[in-house]
């Protein structure tokens, strides 16, 4: 296995995670309405500024988020399917920040949504 190098490595990780995610029944509802061939170019740029320093993402990632249905075993379930995801696809340095990263953003949004009220 290799490391997280280069921009097709953190596709692969995007697309490989989504399509993962996608397939437990708990969460799919969640996304039915998100055009993932729309938003998934997004999603690989967040992923590319947290992992390889690019350029260029400005957009809140938590705005983006803070509507949905979600509840606390979500972000379980999320942050799971990430990080079995990253260990069946790499290993290393990047793959250990993606998860440590993940864990992060699993950990803020959660937080932040409780002392919103938004968490169900």
């Amino acid at each position: 296995m290799k490391n997280i190098t280069n921009p097709s490595d953190v596709e692969l990780l995007v697309k490989t995670f989504y399509s993962n995610l996608l397939l437990n029944e708990e969460v799919k509802p969640i996304f039915e309405h998100v055009d993932f061939e729309k938003h998934m170019p997004h999603m690989i740029a967040f992923w590319e500024f947290v992992l390889l320093d690019k350029e260029g993402y400005t957009t809140n990632v938590f705005d983006k988020h803070v509507n949905l249905p979600l509840k606390a075993e979500h972000f379980e379930i999320w942050l799971k399917t990430f990080e079995s995801t990253v260990h069946y696809l790499f290993e290393g340095e990047k793959a250990n920040m993606a998860i440590q990263r993940a864990q992060t953003i699993a950990y803020s949004f959660e937080t932040k949504m409780k002392q919103m009220g938004k968490l169900g």
